[in-house]
Order: structure tokens, then sequence, then C-alpha cells
């Protein structure tokens, strides 16, 4: 703790597993931040730009992956300067507003994926009342409360947290996620309950709702014709892919505080969702959502186009 400022720092030591191949760590989470950040950037851009892609489906699809650059932006740079440090540190304010931006873009995802399930619904189980319920005012408020609704619940807790009395300052993890709650002497239960109550609201009632609208797409596109089957495979197949790789990371950062993992698997772990998760959004919807394929092989081999 630094005294004159009264300044609290955490020590993370989750780095210690690098050991000699700490430079080609930074060389590949330095590739993999770039490209990310880089994917999302272009597929977003060419839904901007193009009339055709401004529909609630790809407007959704931007919005998550603008969320995808900045959680990425979240923790790789910090992430990028501790991996060359001697020491790494961060003060216990900055560990929870990036506690804060982290858990509260995550939640605004599982929101989003539910977005895209009920558009989904609307589209092939009711065309002809699409245009009359998925309205610009529609997806307005759907997109409000992706990103305002998650943050004042997260906001919360980070609240409670800035006042409950720390006894440890060393941090098991190479950025500030949910292990952090390791640091205090004592949880309370008003603090477990603010806790449950946000992840059953920003995660689990998303997920109910996803597999419940689904389940009903399911069923109609069963009792349909073969073109509405294909339909329903073509459009909801990335959302499924995204939704159970996004899930099982989740579900990975919440089991971390209960399970007393060794140091070599927390990290191993963590460095693999951060090494193949930024990338999985944009490639998937890059390349199996058909519009936005079309106009990226377009943007990619302009001179095939003339």
């Amino acid at each position: 703790m630094d005294h004159e400022f009264n300044v609290t720092y955490i020590t993370l030591y989750g780095y210690a597993e690098m050991g000699i191949y700490r430079y080609l760590i930074f060389l590949v989470m330095l590739a993999v931040y770039i490209l990310s950040f880089s994917f999302n950037a272009i597929i977003v851009y060419l839904i901007w730009i193009h009339r055709n892609l401004h529909e609630p489906m790809y407007i959704f699809i931007a919005a998550l992956l603008l969320n995808s650059a900045i959680t990425s932006t979240t923790v790789y740079p910090k992430l990028l300067i501790d991996i060359l440090s001697e020491k790494q540190i961060i003060s216990y304010s900055a560990c929870l507003l990036q506690c804060f931006l982290y858990y509260s873009v995550s939640a605004s995802d599982f929101l989003l994926l539910a977005a895209m399930a009920y558009d989904r619904y609307v589209s092939i189980c009711k065309p002809l009342q699409y245009t009359t319920i998925m309205t610009k005012n529609t997806v307005s408020i759907i997109l409000a409360i992706a990103w305002l609704l998650p943050a004042c619940e997260i906001a919360v807790s980070i609240i409670m947290s800035s006042n409950m009395k720390l006894c440890h300052l060393n941090l098991k993890a190479i950025f500030c996620n949910n292990s952090y709650h390791a640091l205090f002497c004592v949880i309370s239960s008003a603090r477990v309950f603010v806790d449950l109550f946000t992840l059953f609201n920003v995660a689990v009632l998303p997920i109910l709702f996803i597999l419940f609208t689904y389940t009903r797409i399911l069923i109609i596109s069963y009792r349909s014709n073969r073109n509405v089957r294909k339909k329903a495979a073509q459009t909801c197949t990335p959302h499924l892919i995204i939704l159970i790789s996004f899930s099982s990371l989740c579900l990975y950062d919440v089991l971390i505080v209960q399970l007393d993992m060794g140091s070599d698997l927390h990290f191993i772990m963590t460095l693999q969702a951060f090494l193949y998760y930024p990338l999985f959004n944009p490639v998937v919807y890059g390349l199996k959502v058909k519009e936005i394929f079309k106009h990226l092989k377009k943007l990619l081999s302009p001179s095939k186009m003339i």
C-alpha cells in the first residue's frame, strides 16, 4: 500500500508460469489483439456503410462485435505491459474499473444474444409481423437495455467491493477478473445476494430465454417446409455457436473462484480463453453470415468484382 497517496496496489502473480516463453507469449497475444480488434472493426464498418445490412439482426451483430473490441481493449493493453514487466501490479481502484468494464460488457453480450434469438424467432415464426414488431424504436430500446442494465447492476457490486476490507494483496490471475473476491477478508451475505441476483438477471434469464426461443424455432421449423428449415439453420447456427462458446468461457470464469486449481492449470486455461475467444466472434459472423461474408469478400477482393 502506498501510504503517501493512500493507494492500495494489487500484485498479479499469474505471470510466473510464463518463464522463458514470456516474449513468445507477448508476440502471440499482441498479434491476437491486433487481429481481433481489426476483424471486429472491419465487420462493424461493413454493417455501418451498407444499407442492406441496416437490419435488426446485423445491428445486434455489430453491437456484439463492438462489445468484443471493448472487452479486448479493457484487458489486452495492461496484460501486454505486464508480460514484459518485472513486477505486475495494479491499483485496487484500477482493478475494480477493469472488472466493471469487463463484466458489464460481458453481461451485455448475453442480453444481445437474447435479442438476436428473439429477432430470429419473429423473423422465422412470425414473418408477416416482423416489420411491425422489430421497428427502429424497438431495436434502440433493446440496445439501451442491453448496455445500461448490466452496467447498473455490475456497478452496485463494484461499489460494494470498493468499501470492503482487504486481507490479501496478491491475486492469482493475469488480470482483474472474478478471482479478486479472494482478496477480501470476509464476503458479506448482502454482497453474495447482489452477485447472485446480478448473475441471474444478466446471464441465467437470458440463457433460459434463448433456449426457449430456439426450441420454439426448432419446433416450428420442423413442422414447416424445407425453405423455412434451411433459413432457420443458416441464420441461427452462428448465434448458437457463439452462445455455446461464450457460455463456456463465462462458466469457467465463475468456477475459478470456487475451484482451487493449480496455478499452472489456471494460467493455461485463462491464456487459452484469451487466445481463441477474441477471434471467434468476427470469424464466425464473417464466414457464416451470408450477407456479411459477401461484403467482406468484396472488400478483400475488389479486383475480382470489376
